[in-house]
């Protein structure tokens, strides 16, 4: 079995709210430091097709510029690719990656391409085999993947609104996106453990807009509000400051969706500078996730897939690795994205009671609608 085609489509969704919208695609926060962010959901589907006539699918996880990962796959990750054995995963991922290293290359929107070749490899091999991708991983450790759902809202009261409607859907885990101060972000949290009580796990997300020092006061007082563990609290870069965060906290904290590979992940887990780690798999596709679980295990250090602006076949493959990892916590969902995100599939990962539930469908377990996906792609 060789590969013969590799493709990328750069998508778009629009959003039924947006339709009638007018203006630019994306949006910059006036103030701070805060991501660009897309008014849709964009990303980059991969379409790998092999002599035997199996077409994988994966995904290059693109919230922004889905164009700039897709001249990637075909101009970059293509040339490596073509005419390989799909089964030798391993071996192109490495070939894909030293391919730009020496340039700098080593993390962004290249290692995003990569990512998304690497889950249609994966999804080919289980389907040549006859097997979902867990399978091939290694095995199944778990037959649920539990789920925790995301909480947004500026007053307390659109914050509880939100989390007693995903608890009543049977989450077992809420993630308080949070953006304000201290204060307001103490007091959004104190409402929201009100509502749902003491056994629902609660998850605070800073977006890396805190400083060290502000951090270890907000992290002070979610502790007596039980929260697990602190997301993505200070800058991605600031390894030292994390550590110390880490240290100065009983809670957890949590970082690592902005990583790629276990190169940069290692001095993080050196420095003990996370208590979690938080990969994305449509970021460092399954090869390399499932490498970067390995290394955290090392240092006893549990899993919690990110998500964010993934897309159907990001979620799908996470849920393969989730199901194959020995230190898997719980996995990021978002059940009004998930249909929406969906319309490019005829068949896809199943949620029953706040869980995905694993089967037996060789690859990532979805089937692609090609209508829906050439009616989605944005034009050059």
């Amino acid at each position: 079995m060789k590969i013969t085609h590799v493709e990328a489509f750069a998508l778009r969704f629009q959003p039924e709210r947006s339709s009638t919208q007018q203006g630019p695609h994306y949006s910059v926060a006036p103030e701070g430091w805060r991501s660009i962010y897309s008014r849709h959901h964009e990303t980059t589907v991969v379409r790998i097709t092999t002599s035997d006539g199996i077409v994988g699918y994966g995904e290059a996880q693109s919230p922004v510029s889905p164009r700039t990962s897709k001249t990637i796959v075909e101009d970059l990750c293509r040339p490596v690719l073509m005419g390989k054995d799909p089964f030798d995963v391993e071996y192109l991922w490495q070939r894909m990656f030293t391919s730009m290293r020496e340039r700098g290359h080593y993390t962004g929107f290249f290692i995003d391409a990569l990512a998304g070749c690497d889950i249609a490899l994966w999804d080919i091999i289980g389907q040549a085999s006859g097997k979902p991708v867990h399978k091939v991983l290694g095995g199944r450790y778990r037959d649920r993947i539990p789920l925790y759902a995301g909480v947004g809202g500026t007053t307390p009261e659109r914050a509880v609104e939100q989390a007693t409607k995903h608890v009543s859907q049977g989450y077992g885990g809420l993630k308080i996106h949070a953006t304000h101060g201290r204060a307001e972000i103490l007091e959004i949290v104190a409402a929201v453990r009100e509502a749902v009580g003491p056994k629902i796990k609660l998850m605070v997300d800073l977006h890396t807009q805190y400083s060290v020092p502000e951090a270890i006061m907000l992290g002070r007082g979610l502790e007596e509000l039980d929260v697990l563990w602190l997301e993505s609290p200070t800058a991605p870069e600031d390894i030292p400051g994390q550590a110390a965060l880490a240290a100065a906290l009983d809670m957890s904290v949590a970082i690592g969706e902005w990583t790629r590979t276990r190169y940069e992940l290692r001095e993080v887990f050196e420095r003990r500078a996370c208590d979690i780690t938080m990969p994305d798999i449509g970021r460092t596709g399954l090869t390399e996730g499932k490498r970067i679980a390995s290394l955290a295990d090392t240092y006893n250090i549990p899993v919690t897939p990110h998500i964010g602006g993934g897309g159907i076949l990001s979620i799908a493959a996470t849920v393969q690795f989730s199901a194959a990892i020995p230190n898997f916590l719980i996995m990021e969902h978002s059940p009004e994205a998930y249909q929406m995100k969906g319309q490019i599939t005829t068949r896809k990962p199943t949620v029953e009671n706040g869980a995905f539930v694993l089967d037996d469908v060789p690859g990532i377990g979805v089937d692609i609608d090609t209508d829906a996906l050439a009616a989605l792609a944005i034009e050059d």
